[in-house]
């Protein structure tokens, strides 16, 4: 039956985004659909964002459909078959023509009220400019650095959920026959993450993923052990995915160099052996060393920095998080995160960063108490606010509280104290971290561990996210408007909307609205 629904999500999406011809490469992350498109006119985002399982769009290098945690693992083989399908039975297919629209757009002229439609269009707007802003060599580079490391998180987190249990099993006394299976079950991925992390790199910087495992599988051997080098014995894994990623780049080039300059005929055979051969040597008697260097100043500043600092420094990290996201900037957080996990077991950094979301759903909370007359916008928040609380945060971004401008500054405000009071509990020597990236809010509880008891570390987390929403709705409510706005806003939408959308409609952005409203300071 679930398959059914799956299948039929993905039929429903395949004619709206162009055909089987239209779509050049499909791939998914936590939440979204990413799919390569030959002809982005042929999109219907309307059509598409009315879909019941559909909570928004988002268009970044690829066009990204959010379907949510879970669904989206189960949407996209189906999605991957029918366009297989499709294009067996065509093989020269085209994309295919579009009717247009299928919905009407809301029009609100006889008011002047504004809709969550035109919020949308306003946070259209802003991710087209963030768009552009974004495409500089650095942000170029981070949302590499991201590519190599978000295909890792489902294995991350079945992992770190299954040390959490382990975890809790050791500590009860429990099972004790099962224990040492579960610990092999969490750790054998992280013992290797170093292989994975070098395989997607190669391929992410256009080299042969393989040969970039196999040189970064040169960190994780164990018989590195007998190896000197800066005058010290080199460890297994030493260096991690810091290394992983370093040595993998290195044979991208040295591959590349090879291909240029190899003879045809002894490819085959030359260019694999010098790869290996050379950054593989100068993985070993330096960028190990070097790397693992790096990753252990790394740790030890997070916990300095948490334990000399934590409720100042968790303030900063909670409140400039949602303008780090806006910026593309997060993505340098990944390896940091993973370098963490990797070292410790778990990262201190998450559980403070997550406060933000927690920030944005007290702020939309409080919009929607607010705006009682505006049933759009209304509308908009509770079809958004249960993806908000496990963590996905796009549709009440774009939906809500960026357009809207003060909403926003108010849910960094929210995130700020959230991360405040979680990285108060740092600094007073109870350290909550995360065993994985990717989930946040209520979806990060089976993930948390630190070095005290399950128990405390739940209450602390759980502490957080109700002063982040406390604030959040508190700093929203009395300073995210002006009067103003709520003279604008409060407006009831309902008797002149003409063939509004489903709720979802409005989650994330639309391409286009019919008249867009003013900016909101």
């Amino acid at each position: 039956m679930a398959t059914d629904k799956n299948r039929a999500t993905a039929e429903a999406i395949l004619p709206l985004v162009g055909g089987a011809g239209n779509i050049s490469s499909i791939a998914h992350c936590m939440t979204r659909l990413r799919l390569g498109l030959r002809d982005r006119s042929l999109v219907q985002d309307e059509a598409l964002k009315a879909l019941p399982a559909v909570m928004g769009v988002v268009e970044d290098e690829t066009y990204q459909i959010v379907l949510g945690p879970g669904t989206v693992a189960r949407v996209t083989p189906e999605f991957e078959s029918l366009v297989e399908e499709a294009r067996a039975a065509v093989p020269a297919s085209a994309p295919a023509a579009t009717t247009g629209s299928a919905t009407a757009a809301t029009t609100t002229a006889a008011t002047g009220a504004t809709t969550a439609d035109e919020l949308a269009a306003q946070g259209a707007a802003i991710r087209a400019a963030r768009k552009a802003k974004n495409a500089t060599p650095f942000k170029l580079f981070l949302r590499r650095i991201a590519n190599i490391f978000v295909p890792l998180i489902p294995a991350l987190i079945g992992c770190g959920i299954i040390a959490g249990l382990n975890g809790l099993l050791t500590n009860l006394h429990w099972l004790p026959a099962i224990v040492p299976a579960l610990a092999a079950l969490a750790s054998g991925f992280m013992s290797l993450i170093a292989v994975f992390v070098g395989y997607n790199t190669a391929r992410e910087f256009g080299g042969t993923p393989i040969l970039g495992g196999a040189v970064a599988a040169i960190i994780v051997f164990p018989g590195v052990a007998n190896i000197d080098a800066f005058g010290q014995k080199l460890a297994p894994g030493q260096g991690g995915v810091l290394g992983a990623l370093g040595a993998a780049v290195l044979a991208v080039y040295v591959e590349k160099w090879c291909r240029r300059w190899v003879p045809e005929a002894l490819d085959v055979l030359v260019t694999p052996t010098l790869t290996v051969l050379v950054s593989g040597l100068v993985t070993i008697f330096g960028l190990m060393y070097v790397a693992g260097e790096v990753s252990t100043a790394i740790g030890d500043f997070a916990n300095w920095l948490l334990a000399n600092g934590g409720s100042g420094a968790g303030f900063v990290l909670g409140g400039l998080f949602l303008p780090l996201v806006m910026l593309g900037l997060h993505q340098a957080l990944i390896p940091i995160h993973t370098t963490l996990i990797e070292q410790q077991g778990y990262t201190v950094l998450l559980p403070i960063l997550a406060m933000a979301g927690a920030g944005q759903v007290g702020a939309a909370v409080a919009v929607y108490f607010r705006l009682p007359r505006n049933g759009s916008i209304r509308r908009t928040i509770k079809s958004a606010l249960p993806a908000g609380f496990l963590g996905v945060g796009e549709p009440l971004i774009y939906g809500v509280s960026l357009p809207l401008g003060r909403p926003f500054i108010t849910a960094c405000v929210g995130g700020a104290f959230g991360g405040g009071f979680v990285g108060l509990f740092n600094q007073l020597g109870a350290a909550v971290g995360s065993t994985a990236i990717g989930p946040s809010g209520w979806a990060l509880f089976p993930l948390l561990d630190g070095d005290k008891g399950l128990g405390e570390m739940v209450v602390i987390y759980g502490g957080g996210l109700l002063v982040g929403y406390v604030a959040g709705f508190v700093a929203t409510y009395y300073f995210g408007f002006t009067r103003t706005m709520l003279s604008e806003l409060n407006v009831t939408t309902d008797a002149v909307a003409v063939a509004e959308p489903e709720p979802v409609t409005a989650d994330v952005p639309a391409p286009a609205a019919p008249r867009q409203a003013p900016a909101r300071a």
